[in-house]
């Protein structure tokens, strides 16, 4: 299941696989499916994160 991060306060780091990188406030990240990924807050501010896992999609698209 693919995951979306988006961070809605402080700062922190967001490791997926073998990379690592700060992020911030307003910031988006996408990890892929079947990649590690952790959310790491080394400071003592507050890091806030929204989760979003995202199911691959297996029927077409439909507007109703």
């Amino acid at each position: 299941m693919d995951v979306f991060f988006y961070i809605l306060e402080g700062k922190g780091v967001v490791e997926i696989g073998d990379e690592q990188q700060e992020v911030s406030k307003d910031m988006l990240i996408e990890s892929p499916a079947k990649i590690p990924h952790s959310l790491l807050n080394p400071g003592n501010g507050i890091f806030r994160v929204l989760v979003v896992k995202v199911p691959r999609q297996t029927e077409s698209t439909r507007l109703l």
